[in-house]
């Protein structure tokens, strides 16, 4: 069944085209000027968000329940935001809770879960000296157990947080060439450590500037290395909190704007009334807009992707199609999904996002569903 989605400015490749879009399943079969189906009332249609880092979402904390209900409850809650691809997020803990993980993805996928593209595993491999709100106590070093057990997803794809001058390069390139995609990220490198984990295999880094050796002009540590490099995926937190935007304004001026993927970080606040929750013992509460432990460290983020559009937008000063293209195209390239994921075009999936002129959440479809019809079939 077709329909169509008209009078919108939409968000292309090759920049914003006024006109309509039709779906016909869970693609887009056309781009013109046809009238009639949906009036998107001179709004924006963008590629639907793709968010590598959820940690929960209406009031549901994935640590606490690894299972395909709650990835279905956390992907509800986010789709309200725009997001169309997500990739749940457990934050350290021990292996058999990964396993749970892993094994709740692969049940999502095939109970076909709106959304879910996959798990991101942030730690437990990490560096203690940048543990953030991560429980130290989970903490371990990357061994053959756990390079196996990283490998045996059998649908979606894993994203991989660790630290890497505590893994062996061979085990970073066994990882990656299983097919797991690998980010640095709670990490105390050098410049000469991160350079080294980079050529083993790891194609990212996590949350950019927080939790990671800082740049100073003796020691670059791991942001200089991901500023030096064109190549390396960076995601940022654009909430005004966790990263100054200044901060952010000279790393976009120092490579492409394409190796940027706005991320959330989101807990289990997002799309909930509850503004507190326990994490690891710990109590959480959002402050000014973040999430935060008892002793003041940020843990987590109350953000939702579009808000993070909107932020880049206006406190970035970043056009519309940049913003959108760091939500969309440039996560999905770094997740290595199929080329018709994140950006609109004839052909590509049907996973849009509906802005309007204050850049508000008007409409969201995954595969051409909307996101009441998805409710509906929940």
């Amino acid at each position: 069944m077709s329909f169509t989605l008209s009078n919108a400015r939409l968000v292309t490749p090759v920049g914003v085209v006024e006109g309509s879009l039709t779906i016909d399943g869970d693609h887009i079969t056309a781009i013109g000027a046809e009238t009639g189906g949906l009036d998107l009332e001179g709004g924006y249609l963008l590629p639907g968000f793709i968010d590598t880092q959820v940690n929960g979402g209406g009031g549901v904390l994935f640590n606490d329940s690894p299972t395909a209900e709650a990835i279905a409850a956390i992907g509800a809650a986010h789709r309200t935001y725009g997001t169309t691809g997500f990739f749940t997020t457990l934050i350290s803990d021990d292996l058999s809770v990964v396993d749970k993980a892993l094994r709740a993805t692969e049940a999502a996928i095939a109970q076909g879960v709106p959304g879910v593209l996959g798990i991101h595993i942030e730690g437990p491999f990490l560096n203690v000296k940048r543990k953030g709100t991560h429980d130290e106590s989970k903490f371990r070093r990357l061994d053959a157990e756990a390079v196996q057990l990283l490998s045996s997803l059998k649908a979606g794809k894993v994203l991989l947080t660790l630290a890497p001058e505590l893994a062996a390069p061979e085990d970073i390139r066994s990882l990656a060439e299983a097919g797991v995609i690998i980010a640095a990220g709670h990490t105390d490198a050098t410049y000469a450590e991160a350079r080294r984990g980079f050529e083993a295999g790891i194609s990212g880094v996590t949350h950019l500037f927080n939790a990671m050796s800082p740049l100073s002009h003796r020691a670059p540590g791991v942001v200089g290395a991901v500023l030096e490099s064109d190549d390396i995926y960076a995601g940022i937190i654009v909430d005004g909190a966790h990263v100054d935007p200044v901060a952010l304004k000279i790393a976009l001026k120092s490579r492409p704007h394409d190796r940027f993927m706005l991320v959330t970080d989101a807990m289990p606040t997002v799309g909930s009334a509850t503004k507190h929750f326990n994490l690891m013992g710990k109590d959480i509460r959002v402050e000014n807009g973040v999430c935060v432990g008892p002793d003041g460290t940020l843990a987590g983020s109350d953000l939702d992707m579009a808000t993070a559009v909107r932020n880049s937008v206006r406190m970035l000063d970043l056009s519309l199609e940049t913003a959108s293209m760091m939500a969309s195209e440039a996560p999905a390239r770094f997740m290595k999904l199929p080329k018709t994921f994140g950006h609109v075009a004839v052909g590509a999936r049907a996973d849009l996002v509906w802005l309007d002129t204050d850049l508000t959440v008007r409409g969201v479809w995954i595969g051409g569903q909307s996101d009441e019809t998805l409710r509906k079939a929940a």
